[in-house]
């Protein structure tokens, strides 16, 4: 840090500190294995359990990686062999959503956490509205691409690790896409965002439909959007931080930052549903968020927010969605307007203001 300015702000410290004790680090580490069907190999998963302390101690985050080369600005910097292809695949992505010779692709979130595959053991009304967008917006014309965010809680493996707030501390050290996982020597793997960055990128138009948790979107999609804010401003090479280094990239936004919006100039719509409340103030935090990174919306007829069985019981919840048919048709709307408006955008036709400038970039 000896390099920078005087005048560059020093990350703040003082929080206590989260390492563990070897002890307490090995026993967290055999929570995995406490099926007495490994008994017989307790002792290969001590010897697992000590290669991952020594992991840990050294703060192995990325073991696998390789010079960041040209394009990069220090290309001698020792790149994530992970991030390196997470970056690669959206920028295939985004190479076919330029295309104009692509089909018209729309991404479809499912948000509820709900499945019959798992404890709930039934399907989720989202499951069922997102159904009939699908089919509506299939007979457009369009592709569609479904993202089941139940399988977070459905599927060995599945995992979207929280956000750990780098834009807070400045905009260049949250990077695009994210780096902060995986990091393997705090055993925060298996992150699927990776996988999820390119199908936004891909996509021309997103529809999320999603039912309400406690007055707000539902956890798995939470998880979800709060790791997309690297795509909002979101630096696209690590080397320019020296990876993690805040103090640098403190240095980099003060001394200009642009911002840049990475998933601009796509379309959404949403739907919200719910059973007792919430489903307005979900539907505009959801809405302000997608616009909030340049979005566009697809109009009055893509965005619903209503109730199914309002303040009738859970268990007939699902014979209620059968008697409203309107919702169901309302769903089917919302990806017709979506489809509508993607062609629009494709074509050229732009929103009102669209080039203004921004006085207020961040």
């Amino acid at each position: 840090m000896s390099d920078l300015p005087e005048s560059t702000p020093m990350p703040r410290e003082g929080q206590p500190d989260p390492k563990l004790p070897r002890e307490e680090f090995e026993r967290r580490y055999r929570r995995s294995f406490v099926d007495p069907a490994f008994d017989a190999h307790r002792d290969a998963i001590d010897q697992l359990a000590a290669i991952a302390w020594e992991a840990y101690q050294e703060g192995r985050k990325a073991p696998h990686t390789h010079k960041a080369g040209p394009g990069f600005a220090d290309p001698d910097y020792d790149l994530s062999d992970e991030w390196r292809a997470a970056r690669d695949a959206i920028q295939a992505a985004q190479t076919r959503w330029r295309d104009p010779a692509s089909p018209d692709r729309l991404l479809l979130v499912c948000a509820s956490p709900r499945s019959e595959h798992t404890c709930p053991g039934e399907m989720s009304k989202t499951w069922r509205l997102l159904e009939a967008a699908r089919d509506a917006a299939t007979a457009a014309g369009a592709s569609c691409d479904v993202l089941e965010l139940n399988r977070l809680t459905s599927e060995y493996g599945r995992q979207i690790h929280p956000c750990k707030a780098c834009v807070s501390t400045a905009m260049p050290l949250c990077h695009w896409p994210c780096s902060c996982y995986p990091n393997h020597g705090l055993g925060q793997h298996h992150d699927w965002m990776n996988q999820i960055y390119p199908r936004w990128a891909e996509a021309h138009g997103i529809m999320i439909v999603t039912p309400v948790h406690w007055n707000s979107p539902t956890s798995p999609l939470k998880l979800m959007m709060d790791r997309l804010v690297c795509a909002d401003g979101g630096n696209p090479d690590p080397t320019s931080t020296g990876g993690k280094d805040a103090a640098r990239a403190k240095r980099i936004e003060l001394d200009g930052w642009d911002y840049p919006q990475h998933l601009a100039g796509r379309a959404f719509s949403v739907v919200v549903h719910g059973d007792v409340e919430g489903t307005q103030t979900v539907r505009h935090a959801l809405a302000d968020w997608l616009r909030g990174m340049g979005l566009v919306d697809a109009g009055a007829l893509s965005q619903v927010d209503r109730y199914v069985g309002y303040y009738a019981p859970y268990a007939t919840s699902h014979l209620a969605l059968d008697q409203d048919q309107a919702l169901l048709e309302e769903s089917r709307n919302a990806a017709r307007a979506l489809v509508e408006r993607v062609r629009q955008l494709r074509a050229g036709q732009c929103e009102a203001g669209s080039d203004l400038p921004l006085p207020r970039q961040k």
